[in-house]
């Protein structure tokens, strides 16, 4: 027992019991490529096994933001982890890749092992959804950083894809379709703005609504960030797909363009998907302009496959195939970089 860092506010102990805790979850995420057990100094991951040709390694980073502040309010911790899975393989799989494995770093003023265990358990549930490996990660108790009951989460994920399977916008032209993929919520952007309609209207999170099928306002604001890779990849695989667009912080405005050619726009037709209520009600009680909405959420569209119309009905089937709703929501237009969005008014 170090008494002295005790004193200081670390409990080394309560280190040691988080690492016996995570180990089951962690082992539930093995996948062809994991080396190694937890514990060791580095995650390690064998590519050779994979037997690729011209391998190349897409990488992404990225946290929950302030969505975790609903998860501190309701003390709900278990939901969290699948987001920050999320948020990083989403990203590279916006690029053909397959994840291959995650690591996470979670840190607080206070080691409390059964929350950590709690947010490890959701990291292990994403990489699970999203076939990675939980290689390896980082618990930082730092008091006097973190009030009591607060903490932050962030992840990193690795992922491969043949180099001349690699998805980079380049083939995107005039005239491909924009094939939606649905979305399971807010995910994990724009909750700043969330909380301050909270806090503006004097909304309780303990509030149910019927437009939530009955769920309350928290439960409905931490729904986990769907993960899309299963289904994605599925596409990728028996299609030539031109583009993909994770729908995150910026909404559509910021995100399709970066897919987009000199020259190049998109016009999207609202009605052909469904926004979903936590939508029109953020947009109700905020006062928020209905435009204005699209540059901040992702509006019930979590992901936009682009690719030539002919593929557009076998790629909607084969998302379908997943339990995942996907449509045709618009197509690739000349007009310098404009998103235009058709009837929203």
């Amino acid at each position: 027992m170090a008494q002295s860092y005790e004193k200081a506010g670390v409990n080394l102990e309560a280190g040691y019991e988080v690492v016996k805790r995570i180990k089951q979850h962690v082992s539930s995420t093995q996948r062809i490529g994991t080396m190694g057990n937890i514990g060791a100094f580095g995650g390690m991951f064998d590519l050779s096994l994979l037997k690729m040709q011209e391998p190349v390694l897409v990488s992404g980073t990225d946290g929950v933001g302030t969505k975790l502040k609903i998860a501190f309010a309701l003390d709900k911790h278990d939901t969290i982890g699948i987001d920050a899975v999320a948020m990083c393989v989403n990203d590279v799989l916006a690029q053909g890749a397959e994840p291959l494995f995650f690591l996470d770093y979670v840190a607080l003023g206070h080691n409390i092992p059964e929350k950590v265990e709690a947010i490890v358990k959701g990291v292990a549930e994403g990489c699970r959804q999203a076939g990675c490996a939980l290689i390896g990660g980082e618990t930082a108790e730092m008091p006097g950083m973190y009030t009591d009951g607060e903490y932050d989460i962030a992840g990193f994920t690795t992922g491969v894809v043949e180099k001349q399977k690699l998805i980079d916008g380049s083939k995107v032209r005039t005239g491909d379709v924009l094939i939606g993929i649905n979305s399971s919520g807010v995910h994990s952007n724009g909750y700043s703005l969330v909380r301050k309609i909270i806090a503006d209207c004097g909304l309780k999170l303990n509030q149910t609504f019927e437009e939530f099928d009955g769920n309350t306002l928290g439960e409905t604001l931490l729904t986990p960030t769907k993960i899309y890779v299963r289904p994605v990849l599925d596409a990728i695989r028996k299609f030539d797909i031109h583009g993909i667009c994770h729908i995150t912080g910026g909404g559509f405005d910021e995100n399709i363009p970066r897919i987009l050619k000199a020259g190049q726009g998109f016009s999207i037709d609202e009605g052909t998907w469904e926004i979903l209520p936590v939508f029109k009600k953020l947009e109700e009680w905020g006062h928020v302009p209905h435009r204005e909405m699209y540059n901040i959420f992702n509006m019930g569209i979590g992901m936009i496959i682009v690719a030539d119309k002919k593929d557009a009905e076998g790629i909607i089937n084969t998302i379908a195939g997943y339990g995942e709703k996907a449509q045709e929501i618009g197509k690739v237009t000349e007009g310098a970089n404009r998103i235009n969005i058709i009837n929203a008014n």
